[in-house]
């Protein structure tokens, strides 16, 4: 027997900041803000979001990790090494500034 819902629910689903993510400026100012925090988790978390958002495939060509590899580096709790951020940033076609 199905069960429908009682009139007057909601369906949600979970937010997701990469679908959102679809220009250059999006991107740069989401990465901006997770560094704002100075939180490396926040980081971490703002690159694997970008990744998904990009492709993790096409990321994991281009920087030549695995798939399994960059999800798992980019995954919350992860603390990846900071040679492989710099290759999945340069991968992203973004940069770190630092200013006074």
């Amino acid at each position: 027997m199905r069960r429908t819902r009682p009139s007057g629910r909601l369906k949600t689903t979970p937010f997701d900041a990469a679908e959102y993510l679809d220009d250059e400026q999006t991107v740069v100012a989401y990465l901006n803000e997770a560094l704002a925090e100075s939180d490396p988790a926040a980081v971490i978390a703002a690159l694997g979001t970008v990744a998904r958002a990009r492709g993790m495939a096409k990321l994991a060509r281009s920087t030549g990790f695995g798939r399994e590899s960059l999800y798992k580096a980019l995954s919350p709790g992860a603390a990846p090494r900071y040679d492989t951020i710099l290759k999945v940033l340069r991968s992203l076609g973004v940069k770190l500034a630092v200013s006074a």
